[in-house]
């Protein structure tokens, strides 16, 4: 291994000495944030390691001006034609954030200034957009956007094409839906735990909004939507795995919703429409999920369309006039699919086929096609070495035009990446798939450093994603891999079954065969392999340091969700009441046995820690930012970890990072600087 330039040792007193308590050993206090001494120690934290990574400052900048240069900064989006205007946005190359405008159809020439966010963010440290909502006639543009960071938004309203930006109403949810009268919005509100809990609705010339839902079980979020059709307002109420929805005609949304089915505990199911029929995608007595039709005069009368499969899961139903835009997932080889079916004027199955893959493994999927009448579907294609392209695919010459491709510059091109697919075998003997991509000319030749992600929870799929920053790691010889365990929905519903509640161990087991089976394939120096979770990933590289600290050189934790006991028994927090299912009721001995046997903050002990990089952010309400602020504290008081223990809180952005594209890039190079550091490539 070359020499690296040393992470110096700081000059500056200990935080962790410093403001320690003896009368709180697990640093409690901190989760007091009225408490001045907290702000104190957080910004005191970041100071030191700052000054611990000044040494890596000109890596950081080099990844940071590389990434630069490696991508078009002017970014025009994907042109979106409705019955009027065709909508698109544009973000300068100077800009953290777009600008949206429109054209009429037939004239193009004639553009129209919708929403300049660029202008908007100079007024504020944050800004980030929640929903931006058409209204069916064009004339009235809606949106949401969160000024702080903790996911409380405002509702605006806007006179199309030169009325002045007017705030409606604060402290709402993200979400938006127009009714189709043109006068009529639908949004969501919060409880005091931030569990979006009801629907209300106001009208642009009432300001008065009424709530026209409300969702009393804790353990259940609410959200809204409107079918491709336009003929339904959809509102649903969904726990971990038990859903129901409820319907209001979108021509008149003053009356009062329709459940389509009650709830049946452990039952989750949603809707779609086509004139005539509904389609249910459902898992009652069905857990890969099937698909059911109903008359629309009876929604709740449910007849078979598609069976239960063993080998796929269905995961989304899109309708069209003609038929349907299935999206699957193939459990052995974790792929998703698209399969289109058309129906003729007995509403019998006639066209079943399923779309061709633009590469193996990758993500595909339905894009912006809003027109439920067309035949030219525009989808969404990438992979671990394809960049992100959008093309139209023509179903009845099955002709593909490309319409948007994400242009990538620089000495390391896509076409000089190769994708591999390993398989693990787990404690159990379940086979793990294990994604891996590097540079074409190394992998393969010689183990390299090698950077494991994952994440595993709540069903989540990572399916494959092209990142510009990733390339500047892979141009420095690092391989990126990703571990998709169980928790996670790669492999369908049941892979994400297997890694919740009492079989949640799978998860980290299935992240450290992973590692294991990137060292014996030989594509992974077993001394030189990183560590990468965020949110609930940052549990599942928590507990897997815990398990097996040695295992891995250093690991980056982004907003990690580690204090896992506490917080599920502090039933006040946002979102603990609805995790219920995915960990457990620690009110319940049983659970409250497994959850303490894996929280990585209930499991710390004098082992011999990797380095270990953590990130909170100050306004995160969904992981707050004690707990990475606290795993720092007992780590460092412990003093067993083979390399430094940092800490780096964004005082002001929220539990997605900062909102600006450039700080935001700032933020990864220097992470990126962390790990080619660990990783013994520190000195390029």
């Amino acid at each position: 291994m070359k020499a690296q330039p040393p992470i110096h040792s700081s000059n500056i007193e200990s935080p962790v000495a410093r403001f320690a308590r003896a009368d709180d050993p697990d640093w409690h206090w901190l989760e007091n944030r009225d408490d001045p001494e907290v702000r104190r120690f957080l910004e005191a934290v970041n100071a030191q390691s700052d000054e611990t990574l000044s040494s890596l400052e000109p890596l950081m900048e080099a990844l940071y001006q590389g990434h630069l240069a490696r991508r078009e900064l002017a970014v025009d989006g994907l042109k979106t034609p409705l019955a009027r205007y065709t909508y698109w946005s544009e973000t300068a190359a100077d800009a953290d954030y777009p600008v949206w405008w429109r054209h009429p159809n037939q004239h193009p020439d004639q553009r129209e200034c919708l929403l300049d966010l660029e202008q908007r963010s100079s007024e504020h440290h944050y800004l980030e957009l929640g929903d931006l909502a058409i209204s069916p006639d064009e004339g009235w543009l809606a949106w949401t956007e969160d000024r702080r960071g903790d996911e409380f938004f405002e509702l605006n309203l806007r006179r199309l094409p030169d009325g002045e930006p007017h705030r409606m109403l604060t402290d709402i949810g993200p979400e938006l839906t127009w009714a189709e009268d043109n006068r009529t919005l639908l949004f969501t509100r919060y409880d005091a735990t931030q569990r979006p809990s009801s629907v209300w609705r106001v009208t642009r010339d009432d300001e008065t909004p009424t709530c026209i839902f409300e969702e009393p079980d804790p353990e259940f979020w609410v959200g809204l939507g409107k079918t491709r059709s336009k003929a339904w307002l959809v509102l649903e109420t969904a726990s971990k795995d038990t859903s129901e929805c409820h319907l209001i005609p979108a021509l008149s949304p003053a009356t009062p919703p329709s459940c389509i089915r009650p709830r049946e505990n452990g039952v989750e199911y949603s809707i779609e429409h086509r004139p005539g029929h509904f389609y249910i995608l459902h898992n009652r007595a069905a857990p890969h999920f099937r698909l059911d039709v109903a008359d629309e005069r009876n929604p709740a009368h449910w007849q078979p369309l598609l069976d239960h499969r063993q080998d796929h899961t269905l995961e989304g139903v899109d309708a069209f006039d003609w038929g349907l835009v299935l999206t699957e997932r193939d459990h052995e080889q974790a792929q998703v699919l698209l399969r289109v079916l058309a129906f003729d004027a007995r509403h019998t199955i006639g066209e079943d086929r399923y779309l061709p893959l633009a590469d193996t493994p990758c993500s595909l999927m339905l894009g912006d096609t809003p027109d439920f009448f067309s035949r030219r579907l525009r989808l969404r294609e990438e992979s671990f070495t394809l960049p992100a392209r959008w093309v139209e695919h023509d179903l009845d010459s099955d002709e593909r035009k490309l319409l948007k491709r994400m242009p990538i510059h620089g000495s390391l091109l896509p076409e000089a990446l190769v994708c591999r697919r390993i398989w693990a075998i787990a404690h159990d003997g379940e086979r793990i798939p294990v994604s891996v991509v590097a540079r074409a000319d190394l992998l393969g030749t010689h183990p390299l450093p090698t950077l494991l992600y994952g994440y595993g929870a709540y069903g989540e799929v990572l399916d494959p994603w092209f990142s510009v920053a990733r390339l500047e790691l892979l141009e420095r010889g690092v391989a990126f891999a990703v571990a998709h365990v169980r928790g996670g929905g790669d492999r369908g519903e049941p892979w994400y079954l297997a890694g919740k509640l009492e079989h949640k161990e799978n998860s980290f087991r299935d992240f450290l065969a992973a590692r294991d089976a990137l060292v014996t394939s030989e594509l992974a120096d077993g001394h030189r392999i990183a560590a990468y979770g965020a949110s609930a990933g940052g549990l599942l590289v928590g507990a897997s340091l815990n398990l097996d600290p040695e295992a891995f050189c250093a690991a980056v934790l982004d907003v990690p969700f580690v204090d896992v006991l506490r917080t599920m028994e502090n039933p006040d927090l946002p979102l603990t009441t609805a995790e219920y299912t995915e960990w457990g009721n620690p009110d319940e001995p049983d659970a409250r046995r497994r959850i303490h046997a894996y929280s990585p903050l209930d499991n710390l002990a004098a082992r011999p820690y990797p380095s270990v990089f953590l990130q909170g952010s100050w306004h995160d309400s969904r992981v707050p930012y004690w707990e990475p602020a606290k795993l720092y504290a007992r780590l460092s008081e412990l003093g067993t970890a083979r390399g430094p223990v940092l800490l780096r809180t964004d005082m002001t952005s929220g539990h997605g990072g900062a909102s600006g594209r450039f700080k935001a890039w700032r933020d990864v190079a220097r992470q990126d600087a962390f790990i080619l550091w660990a990783l013994g490539k520190g000195e390029q």
